[in-house]
């Protein structure tokens, strides 16, 4: 399979996932969006992972990127690719299938944990999930459920913690990913929030 992944900034990666991906023999593809990497035609992968960063989905005048990434996601989930959003990039597929996008009540930062809805054990995408787990959150913003979504998990202090769209399209707002040294990272540039 072909994977391409956008990074928002270069301290959050793929973690955990690059090393199944390349177990999996899959040809991954970085496009670094903070670096200007020119997009790829939706027609060049056939899984597209949309990671996180401490931007927020509306500041596309910071951000000019934020424009026309919005329109590959688009683009991916009409044409059936297997997407995979992690927290800013959950946000932003959300906002794609037309859900809220707004500032959560409270932030969630560090180990929290998450429940999975009965729905979770019928999706091929998490269905090895356990009823309860303690996941890595760094986040302010969170959204409604999109139409036509199915939660798949919760937590205290966010309704939807995550989501599967149409079985290929999959968002988290929690960060599964992270590893020792993707959390450090994210530790040491985003210590002020």
């Amino acid at each position: 399979m072909r994977v391409h992944y956008l990074q928002h900034v270069p301290f959050e990666g793929l973690g955990s996932i690059a090393t199944w991906m390349t177990k999996q023999n899959h040809l991954l593809s970085c496009i670094r969006l903070y670096a200007n990497d020119p997009l790829p035609a939706v027609d060049d992968f056939d899984w597209l992972i949309v990671l996180g960063g401490p931007m927020n989905i509306d500041e596309e005048e910071q951000y000019p990127w934020l424009i026309v990434e919005k329109q590959l996601i688009k683009q991916a989930i009409e044409q059936k690719k297997i997407v995979l959003g992690i927290c800013l990039g959950a946000q932003l597929i959300a906002d794609a299938l037309g859900a809220k996008v707004y500032a959560g009540q409270h932030k969630e930062i560090g180990w929290f944990p998450i429940r999975t809805t009965e729905a979770v054990q019928q999706s091929h995408a998490l269905g090895f999930l356990p009823a309860q787990l303690t996941v890595f959150h760094w986040h302010g913003d969170t959204f409604e459920l999109p139409e036509k979504a199915t939660r798949l998990a919760y937590s205290e202090a966010c309704l939807n913690q995550a989501f599967l769209y149409n079985e290929k399209v999959l968002g988290l707002q929690f960060h599964l990913e992270m590893n020792r040294q993707s959390v450090q990272q994210i530790i040491e540039n985003c210590a002020s929030e």
